[in-house]
C-alpha cells in the first residue's frame, strides 16, 4: 500500500484522553479534537492505546543461512503484529554478520520486506570464536552504518579482547552488547541453579556466571571510557551490580525479555524443552527484582543512560506488548506513558536510531502502534507468523491485541492482520 493521508480517529495516547491523529507525507501532522483531513483515510481507534512504534534491540532472524528456523520476511512480520516498527537483527547467520557485506545484505533484506526497519548487529569477533575482533569499523561504514555489536549466544569471554572491542567502537560512537556468560562456569548447564535444578536432576546455570561476566565489563567500560549494553539481564544480582555501576557514572544500558519477567524455573518441572532457554529462567525472586527495575522511574543519578529495556527473545515479537501488560500495567508497574518509554524510546537511543523512539507529536516520524488493551485471549504459536513456534507462552491466557502499526505513515498492519 503506498503512503497516504490517515486520519486516525479517538485513538488515546499513551494512554490519555481520546484524540484524532493525522498522518501526511509519513509524519504526524496534527493530533487533537480536530485533527480531520479532506480526502485522508479514516481509522477508527475509539477506545485505542496509541504508542510510538516499539524498537526491539535483539532479534533472531536467521537469515541468511538458517531460513528453515526464520526469515527476514517471517521475522519481521512477526515483529510488525507485534507492533514494533524496528528491530536489531541478531549477528547469529550463516554467514556471521562479521563483515560489511553479510550486514549489508541483512539490511537489504529488511528494507525489501517492508515491514518494520532492520537494523543489523555486527559480531565483535570474526565467526563469534572470540579470538580475535571482526571487521568493527568496515561495518559502521557500511551501508547499514552498524553501530551496535554483539557475539549474542557465546560470551566475549577473553578481558583483552572485550577491553580493545570496547575501545575500537568508541571512535564511532558504537555500542558493544555483552552475552553475559563466564563458559567455564555453565559447561553442561541444563537450567536456573537451585531448589527446582535439584529436585529434578539437572545440572545447575549458577546466576554468579552472568554477574561476574557483567561486573567485569563495567569495569572495563569505567576504564576505557566506552558504552556496553547487556543483553537479557536474568538475575536479582545483575541487577545490584548495574545499579552500581550507574551510580558510579559507567555507560551502561541492560534489557530484560518478556519471559524473564513472567516465567520462573519451576515451570521445567515436567521436562518440557520449550522452557530451556539461554539465559534460563530464574526464580520468583529474580523476577521481581526484574520487573521492580523495570518499573524504576530513577535508576540512577545520571538520566542519559537507561537501565532496563524490554527486549525479546524465543518467540516473544508477538507477544512482547501482551506479556508486558499482563507483568507490569496490569500490576500497576507501569503506566502506558512508561511503556513507551521503556519500549520505544530508550532501546531507539541505545540502538543508534534517530528516526524511531519518538514522541507521538507533530512533526514526528508516523511510527506507531494501536494498541487494544482489553481482550484476553489464550496464546496459539500455530497462528504467529514467524515460522518458529517455539513460545513459552501457549496456552497461556494474556491480555491486549495489536490492532495496527503503522510505518513512516504506511499501515503494515491493520485490524491485527498484514496490511
Amino acid at each position: 500500500m503506498t503512503t497516504q493521508q490517515w486520519v486516525i480517529q479517538g485513538a488515546r495516547p499513551l494512554g490519555g484522553e481520546p484524540a484524532d491523529i493525522r498522518i501526511r507525507g509519513g509524519m504526524i501532522a496534527a493530533i487533537g479534537p480536530d485533527a480531520a483531513q479532506a480526502g485522508a483515510q479514516v481509522l477508527d481507534a475509539a477506545g485505542l492505546v496509541a504508542l510510538p512504534g516499539l524498537v526491539d534491540l535483539h532479534t533472531h532472524l536467521r537469515e541468511p543461512g538458517r531460513e528453515d528456523a526464520e526469515t527476514v520476511e517471517t521475522g519481521t512480520m512477526a515483529a510488525a503484529l507485534g507492533g514494533f516498527t524496528a528491530v536489531h537483527a541478531m549477528a547469529n547467520t550463516d554467514p556471521v554478520a562479521d563483515t560489511a557485506g553479510v550486514t549489508e545484505q541483512i539490511w537489504r533484506l529488511g528494507r525489501q520486506a517492508g515491514h518494520c526497519d532492520v537494523q543489523p548487529v555486527g559480531a565483535v569477533t570474526v565467526g563469534l570464536a572470540g579470538s580475535r575482533l571482526a571487521e568493527l569499523g568496515a561495518m559502521a561504514e557500511s551501508a547499514a552504518q552498524v553501530r551496535v555489536f554483539s557475539d549474542d549466544g557465546r560470551c566475549v569471554s577473553d578481558a583483552v579482547l572485550m577491553r580493545r572491542a570496547l575501545e575500537y567502537v568508541k571512535a564511532f560512537g558504537g555500542v558493544i552488547a555483552q552475552h553475559a556468560q563466564e563458559p567455564r562456569l555453565t559447561e553442561g548447564a541444563q537450567m536456573n541453579e537451585g531448589v527446582a535444578s535439584g529436585r529434578l536432576g539437572l545440572t545447575g546455570w549458577p546466576a554468579v556466571a552472568e554477574e561476574a561476566i557483567i561486573a567485569r565489563d563495567c569495569l572495563l567500560a569505567a576504564h576505557v571510557g566506552s558504552t556496553l549494553h547487556i543483553c537479557h539481564v536474568s538475575t536479582a544480582g545483575s541487577v545490584e551490580i548495574i545499579r552500581w555501576a550507574k551510580g558510579r557514572g559507567v555507560q551502561v544500558t541492560a534489557e530484560v525479555t518478556p519471559h524473564h519477567l513472567l516465567l520462573t524455573d519451576d515451570l521445567a518441572g515436567d521436562y518440557d524443552p520449550v522452557f530451556k532457554v539461554n539465559p534460563p529462567l530464574r526464580t520468583r525472586a529474580d523476577v521481581d527484582a526484574l520487573r521492580q527495575a523495570l518499573a524504576d522511574p530513577h535508576p540512577v543519578e545520571d538520566k542519559e543512560t537507561e537501565w532496563a529495556v524490554a527486549a525479546h527473545g524465543m518467540t516473544g515479537l508477538e507477544t512482547a506488548l501482551r506479556v508486558v501488560q499482563e507483568a507490569m500495567v496490569e500490576t500497576g508497574l507501569l503506566d502506558w506513558a512508561a511503556v513507551a518509554d521503556r519500549m520505544s524510546a530508550r532501546p531507539a537511543a541505545i540502538g543508534r536510531l534517530p528516526g524511531h523512539g519518538k514522541p507521538l507529536a507533530p512533526g514526528s516520524p508516523a511510527n506507531l502502534v494501536l494498541y487494544d488493551p482489553e481482550p484476553r485471549e489464550a496464546v496459539d504459536p500455530a497462528t504467529h507468523a514467524s515460522r518458529s513456534r517455539n513460545s513459552p507462552f501457549a496456552g497461556l491466557v494474556l491480555p491486549g491485541r495489536v490492532v495496527a502499526t503503522f510505518l513512516r505513515g504506511r499501515p503494515t498492519v491493520l485490524e491485527g492482520k498484514p496490511a
